[in-house]
């Protein structure tokens, strides 16, 4: 799975110009990024009366529209997910996961404080990779100016790469399953092993499996 890190705070701290500026930079790196944002609100974002969403209304689990550069998929979905189940639609073939959002998540956080709003934080301080703030903080975690996004895209890339290496994730009825190293291991060689034995096999770069037991 990409990396996948949250930026967090209150609301109108200043995240989504964090955001921009941190792809902005980390492209110019030659970073493959994607982002999510949360809506903690029930929000329709498909358009109503438009042909994808009289496709849900008729009854379509999944609706989606392609043009020649980009992909819309509008898909029901039974409870709040997490950025790792998301992970499964957005794919794999990026290096980092930026969200904006997910406060309630386990996944590493640069949180974005301004003085005005308080000096309590969002983010549990175990989680806190970063603090992005106004006026110092009593806190351990690294701490940063809104203008300084190349040191802040710095501190992800060190994060990047000490997380670089093969992985592997366990989704089971699309719910994601943790699993400890030496299971991981066990699975990325037996997968491995299988896989490069098949005809018209040669790099492995990323393995996708999908299976679905019929009634």
């Amino acid at each position: 799975m990409p990396l996948i890190i949250s930026i967090v705070g209150k609301s109108e701290s200043g995240k989504t110009t964090l955001l921009e500026g941190l792809i902005a930079r980390l492209k110019q790196r030659g970073y493959r990024v994607a982002v999510i944002k949360h809506s903690a609100e029930d929000v329709e974002f498909d358009t109503v009366n438009k042909d994808s969403w009289r496709f849900s209304q008729a009854g379509s689990e999944v609706s989606a529209v392609t043009s020649l550069h980009k992909m819309a998929v509008f898909k029901n979905i039974a409870h709040d997910l997490n950025p790792q189940e998301l992970s499964q639609f957005i794919g794999s073939d990026y290096d980092m996961i930026l969200t904006e959002g997910f406060k309630q998540g386990n996944h590493p956080k640069i949180e974005v404080h301004r003085q005005e709003q308080g000096k309590e934080l969002v983010s549990s301080p175990k989680q806190l990779l970063a603090v992005v703030t106004d006026e110092p903080l009593n806190v351990e975690a690294p701490q940063f100016s809104k203008d300084e996004v190349p040191l802040i895209a710095d501190l992800i890339e060190n994060t990047l790469t000490a997380q670089n290496g093969e992985d592997i994730d366990l989704f089971v009825n699309d719910t994601y399953i943790p699993i400890n190293k030496p299971f991981k291991n066990l699975l990325f060689r037996t997968l491995v092993a299988m896989v490069s034995g098949l005809k018209g096999i040669k790099e492995i770069k990323s393995l996708r499996i999908f299976w679905r037991r019929k009634d």
